[in-house]
């Protein structure tokens, strides 16, 4: 028999945990694998995690409602034949009264653990989260991972004992303003949490893992991304009356809608081929200029916010827009969704202008370097060549940018570029097809 774990897979690009929404597994369960051992959620997707093994599942190291870094173990398998596999970051035997001190004696006695010479630190995100809010000092604890890593359920179980492990007070001349930050950080007191009065008839909504995670990733964004915002107006009254000329027989044809949408993301697909720098990351060190143009789209549910991703969307043509963006859509809303298609988008236009938003200010889908909201497309009087006033469909497109990697000349000339394609769709020299 050979002991297999589980670990917390990459489910999206820049995702770095994930949350255990639910088990379908429990301990002595068998399954084959592939077979869906979990429902997790991250701030891109929610799936599920196959099993790499067939097998009987021996333990689930997370429960529900967990949150774990990409990499680190979720549950572990008991396969047949091999030798036994090491498992990392598996929960720890019952703690015994000879093996864990009380944790006022740790507190008390809290002194930095001795690692092995050249050993290096290495915590997961969840760690280092966790760390930071309870003002707990790493260096003072002792890990039951492999190699001595500390892991949540270790810190988890400091915090439930209200014994907080903090370095002894050095003695020193040195005044407290001169002493370093890393200090000061350590013995910050923890941030007080939020006390929103509930009065009669409020009513609480629980905090789901898919809106924990939107939130801890729009937060990065706004933290991270120096945003800057423009607008420009764009008159698409050709756009429109060619697409209202074909839309009955296209239905017919194709058995789907060519949504305005489509033109919308073909012309950002175009600007963006002759703006290459519009499709760029940044990288902390570096920007990288994204060779293939993969478009990402918000689409809403009740409760979440999804964003698959149109692949090579500058090699497609308007038909085939149109239909990835109604088949994408039809799979969130159906749950059906896979992870591969949330991953590798570079640059993200939104339709807001489907609730009929007439300007907005997208918040950045990080790590891109810009989102482009598409507004409502209304009728409003302009001042026409010659000076006569005249009703046209005009359409506001609203652009959030990282200003550490795009600044407002690229960004000016790559809305101008949209704005001219978008005027320039007739039915005498564009086609859906």
């Amino acid at each position: 028999m050979a002991l297999e774990q589980i670990k917390m897979p990459q489910l999206g690009e820049s995702v770095t945990e994930g949350t255990i929404e639910k088990w379908l597994v429990k301990p002595g369960d068998h399954v084959n694998k592939y077979d869906a051992l979990a429902e997790v959620n991250t701030d891109k997707v929610t799936a599920e995690v196959p099993s790499s093994f067939t097998g009987v599942i021996k333990e689930l190291v997370a429960n529900e409602g967990d949150t774990l870094a990409v990499g680190e173990v979720v549950c572990t398998i008991e396969t047949e034949g091999g030798s036994s596999v090491e498992v990392v970051e598996a929960a720890p035997e019952q703690p015994t009264a000879e093996t864990v001190k009380p944790a006022a004696e740790v507190q008390k006695n809290a002194v930095p653990v001795n690692r092995e010479k050249g050993a290096k630190a290495r915590y997961s995100p969840a760690v280092l989260k966790l760390s930071q809010e309870h003002g707990i000092d790493l260096t003072l604890v002792n890990g039951t991972g492999n190699e001595g890593r500390i892991t949540r359920k270790d810190l988890l179980k400091i915090i439930e004992s209200g014994e907080i492990p903090v370095a002894a007070p050095v003695e020193s001349k040195v005044e407290q303003s001169q002493a370093t930050p890393q200090a000061q950080v350590t013995a910050a007191p923890k941030a007080a949490p939020v006390n929103v009065p509930v009065a009669v008839g409020d009513i609480e909504i629980p905090i789901t893992g898919v809106r924990k995670a939107i939130a801890a990733n729009m937060l990065r964004s706004k933290h991270e991304a120096p945003h800057a915002w423009t607008m420009i107006e764009v008159d698409v009254t050709s756009m429109v009356q060619y697409r209202d000329t074909i839309k009955n027989d296209f239905k017919q044809k194709e058995g789907f809608n060519v949504t305005y949408f489509a033109f919308f993301v073909k012309a950002v697909s175009q600007a963006l081929k002759e703006f290459p720098m519009m499709n760029s990351m940044w990288a902390g060190d570096k920007i990288v200029q994204k060779k293939d143009i993969n478009i990402s789209i918000a689409v809403a549910t009740e409760d979440a916010l999804y964003v698959p991703v149109i692949k090579n969307a500058d090699e497609k043509t308007i038909k085939g827009i149109a239909r990835e963006v109604n088949e994408l859509a039809a799979k969130v809303r159906s749950g059906k969704l896979k992870s591969d298609e949330m991953q590798g988008g570079t640059f993200t236009v939104n339709n807001t202008g489907s609730f009929g938003s007439v300007q907005s200010m997208g918040i950045i889908n990080y790590p891109q370097a810009a989102i482009l909201q598409v507004e409502s497309i209304v009728k409003r009087p302009v001042i026409m060549d010659g000076g006569m006033i005249a009703a046209r469909d005009m359409v506001n497109l609203c652009l959030s940018l990282d200003h550490r990697v795009l600044d407002g000349l690229v960004a000016g000339r790559f809305l101008a570029r949209v704005k001219e394609i978008l005027e320039n769709i007739t039915k005498e020299n564009t086609s859906v097809y």
